[in-house]
């Protein structure tokens, strides 16, 4: 294997963070890959040095995000009255429409080099997606994807059914990746009534929480998570 690959992966957990100081984070470590990697394109082989890869999971207070192609409409509530619900908007740059952040949900941002793994956007979104829907189905949950969308949704064959459970939007360059999943396990559900959540009128949101009929272990579905993420992507956690 060239040296210079590696999968060996830094796990960390923020535990409750504002939105922006995680997304500060996030982009300080994807800037440090990137200029890795800019580096090394002028160096000789033998000086050439590996990138760096990060899974981070964490929790935010309340808040609206929106893609950098999504549609500020489908924010429902006024600016002005965010603060009666204790929540914040943020402009982000990741792919994807408006959706919700809160407690009780496992948010998760993997910054790593997918030339260190594949480099194929799709299969990146397909296993995370995977990691979630097997989760899952260690509570005896059926979860499934449906054509077309991204995440990860509960009777999705199912038209007047189908709710969603996982929200993905990424951003990548240079096959650098940030931004990633939000997983809603304990998740105060009527936050997203507020919201055409990631643009899409027609279909529910749903939470472990809700489908199961009582709160969740968040930490014990992280390991679970976490020990998924490992297996999928074959990550060497350091």
């Amino acid at each position: 294997m060239n040296e210079l690959i590696t999968r060996k992966t830094q796990f960390i957990h923020l535990g409750l963070i504002d939105y922006q100081q995680a997304w500060d984070y996030q982009a300080s470590l994807f800037s440090k890959i990137l200029e890795v990697k800019k580096v090394n394109r002028e160096l000789p082989a033998d000086q050439q040095k590996p990138t760096d890869n990060f899974l981070i999971f964490c929790e935010h207070p309340h808040v609206y995000t929106l893609g950098k192609s999504g549609d500020e409409a489908n924010l429902k509530i006024k600016k002005n009255d965010l603060h009666a619900i204790q929540a914040t908007y943020v402009h982000t740059n990741r792919g994807g429409d408006i959706t919700y952040h809160g407690p009780g949900q496992i948010v998760g941002y993997p910054i790593v080099d997918l030339e260190n793994f594949f480099t194929d956007i799709h299969k990146y979104m397909r296993l995370l997606e995977e990691s979630v829907i097997q989760t899952l189905q260690e509570f005896g949950i059926k979860a499934c994807r449906i054509a077309g969308m991204t995440g990860v949704w509960l009777d999705g064959d199912d038209e007047s059914r189908a709710r969603k459970i996982c929200a993905l939007g990424v951003k990548t360059s240079r096959w650098v990746t940030m931004h990633g999943f939000a997983f809603n396990v304990n998740t105060d559900l009527n936050y997203f009534k507020h919201i055409i959540p990631c643009g899409i009128d027609d279909k529910a949101v749903t939470s472990m929480e809700f489908e199961l009929g009582k709160k969740q272990d968040i930490r014990m579905i992280e390991e679970i998570l976490k020990a998924k993420l490992i297996h999928l992507f074959e990550l060497e956690l350091k």
